[in-house]
């Protein structure tokens, strides 16, 4: 699995929920010759300052809670595992469709926080994209500061794809994904402008790029889920063995490089199972309504739900007194509350 996901484990003695991380250990450069779950390049770039650490710690943070959010409607909702080596537990252990999603959110979370330190001035190694400059537009003209989504990529590039080996059918396909989550920050980079002029003209408007919100990169992602294609590798002996990622059935359409890709169905996230850290979907709440993955037929995966009543208060009937206060009266009601078996 990536390893920047274990930067955002919760601390040990601290008592958090597994879909929680409200807290999570600090590291500091010296502690990273001592992270086992790093290869030795990325020690090497984990140690260039306390701030880089952080950084990586930063993604990993917000690469957890976007698949959370993403997933959090399906079988298996991204929660994490106390106590374990993997922050997942086992699951991504399987080279599914799940473990593609992770692997592409992974590098594109870890290129989106190193562009955005980059601009903020927290690291020695990069500042705003000058490069950009090089190109002149006709009817505006570049300023401000360009987030450099170029140096966050090589940066995701060489810490992400460290780890993998390309010889083998699970680090080509690893490698492929790492680079489609790149891709969806690359390519929703977005040109923000503002006018400068008397009484409001726009004779000079002024450009930069900014990055896009995670959000917008982890909702393309998840479409690249839904349509993840499943693969083999093929070798070609043209003189020297070329590898190949292809359909794994020829009337499937082959992926391009900004397609989510994997080698192995799912494992059952419909039943615990605690060698992979899979919780079950017993006692999760379900939509009786929906006709998605949130209700109550799919997400109990058969077994049934139980519907509860729970009371409920909230504010109503708000009205403003002058002057200058709102005054509202609390409303209790009741609730159905579905719940799997």
């Amino acid at each position: 699995m990536p390893t920047t996901w274990n930067l955002a484990a919760p601390r040990p003695e601290e008592q958090v929920g597994n879909t929680s991380l409200e807290t999570f250990t600090v590291l500091h450069k010296e502690n990273c010759h001592r992270l086992e779950y790093l290869v030795e390049r990325q020690k090497q770039l984990c140690m260039l300052s306390d701030t880089m650490i952080k950084v990586l710690q930063t993604g990993a943070v917000q690469a957890v809670e976007e698949c959370q959010y993403q997933f959090r409607h399906s079988r298996w909702n991204c929660s994490t595992v106390e106590n374990s080596t993997d922050i997942f537990g086992g699951v991504l252990k399987f080279k599914s469709r799940e473990s593609a999603f992770v692997h592409a959110l992974s590098a594109a979370a870890l290129a989106h926080a190193v562009a955005r330190a980059c601009s903020r001035g927290e690291l020695n190694e990069c500042s705003c994209d000058s490069r950009v400059r090089k190109r002149t537009p006709r009817h505006w003209q570049w300023g401000g500061c360009s987030e450099d989504i170029r140096y966050g990529e090589m940066f995701s590039k060489d810490f992400s794809d460290s780890k993998e080996d390309k010889n083998t059918d699970e680090g080509l396909v690893n490698l492929h994904n790492n680079e489609a989550g790149r891709r969806a920050v690359r390519s929703r980079m977005q040109r923000v402008c503002k006018c400068h002029g008397m009484s409001g003209s726009c004779s000079v408007r002024v450009c930069w790029r900014r990055l896009p919100q995670l959000r917008f990169v982890g909702d393309a992602l998840s479409t690249r889920y839904e349509g993840a294609s499943h693969v083999k590798v093929v070798e070609r002996k043209r003189g020297k063995n070329i590898r190949k990622i292809r359909p794994l059935h020829l009337d499937m359409k082959k992926p391009n490089k900004t397609d989510l890709v994997y080698l192995e169905d799912s494992p059952d996230y419909c039943e615990p199972n605690d060698e992979l850290g899979i919780l079950g979907t017993r006692g999760r709440t379900c939509n009786r309504t929906s006709a998605g993955l949130d209700g109550c037929r799919l997400l109990c995966c058969g077994r049934g739900y139980q519907t509860r009543v729970r009371d409920h208060e909230e504010k109503c009937r708000c009205r403003f007194v002058w002057c200058c206060r709102v005054h509202c009266e609390i409303c209790r009601f009741k609730r159905d509350h579905h719940v799997c078996n």
